[in-house]
């Protein structure tokens, strides 16, 4: 009998997944409902969203062959959820005190992946860091993604060390 709980993980895996869609959903009303212009920093944190809610329905697929592929899943987006922390602090606190975010990282990213121009609904990039800066109740939307990164992380690392 095991002393991990593959149900935890699983119910985990799909919360992040599910939170990671809805960050992104909610962004995209932002830019095409609300007319809010994402920059760089802002479309590749959408990317870090859509690859940790991949890599989480990819564990639960693998998951129900070997569960330990589950727990694998969930510690990988665990870590994509730690870039994303530190994706949303360097748009926040470098690049948005910046005149333009082209040729950094993110921007040299979303260009060379070939992203912005294939899907430019979801990955397009039509404001600067500085321009890019919004509130949501007070707090700025750079902010809000990094305290959803910090849940996913926790969330993530919960599922990955579960051993129940």
């Amino acid at each position: 009998m095991s002393l991990h709980s593959p149900a935890l993980t699983r119910r985990l895996l799909h919360v992040i997944a599910l939170l990671c869609l809805a960050a992104v959903g909610i962004a995209l009303i932002s830019q095409h409902v609300f007319d809010m212009a994402p920059c760089a920093w802002c479309v590749f944190q959408r990317f870090i969203y859509i690859g940790i809610a991949l890599v989480c329905w990819l564990g639960l697929s693998l998951g129900r062959m070997r569960p330990v592929l589950a727990r694998a899943a969930a510690a990988c987006a665990a870590l994509l959820a730690v870039g994303g922390v530190l994706a949303a602090w360097y748009q926040y606190d470098v690049a948005a005190q910046m005149f333009s975010c082209a040729q950094t990282f993110a921007d040299r990213f979303m260009v060379q992946s070939g992203l912005d121009a294939g899907l430019p609904w979801i990955f397009g990039i039509y404001a600067t860091c500085m321009d890019a800066r919004v509130d949501l109740l007070g707090v700025e939307y750079a902010l809000w993604s990094l305290a959803l990164f910090v849940v996913l992380a926790v969330l993530g690392a919960a599922a990955a060390l579960d051993r129940r």
